[in-house]
């Protein structure tokens, strides 16, 4: 089983939006807590970016799709935006 994943992905936000970009995946297996998440820079910034939270898919090449929640949004510059994010269910990657 892989634990990280870093590559193309698109997120499609609650009103069904899909913003394409790259994530950055890895699971997280300490203390006997499974989970994963990771980080997704937009190509392109719109408004819904920023007020996006729960209820967000992740979609990976092939198909794989995870549930992702945001739990941060930071501009890197003035046109870009890293988000992250932590993942429920089984991990896309």
């Amino acid at each position: 089983m892989t634990t990280t994943y870093s590559g193309p992905a698109r997120l499609f936000l609650a009103d069904g939006a899909c913003v394409t970009g790259m994530a950055s995946l890895s699971t997280n297996q300490r203390g006997g807590l499974n989970g994963w998440g990771g980080t997704f820079r937009p190509d392109e910034v719109t408004p819904d970016l920023s007020n996006a939270g729960e209820g967000l898919q992740l979609e990976l090449p092939y198909d794989r799709m995870g549930t992702v929640a945001v739990t941060r949004v930071r501009k890197l510059l003035a046109t870009q935006l890293l988000m992250s994010f932590v993942g429920s269910g089984p991990a896309p990657f």
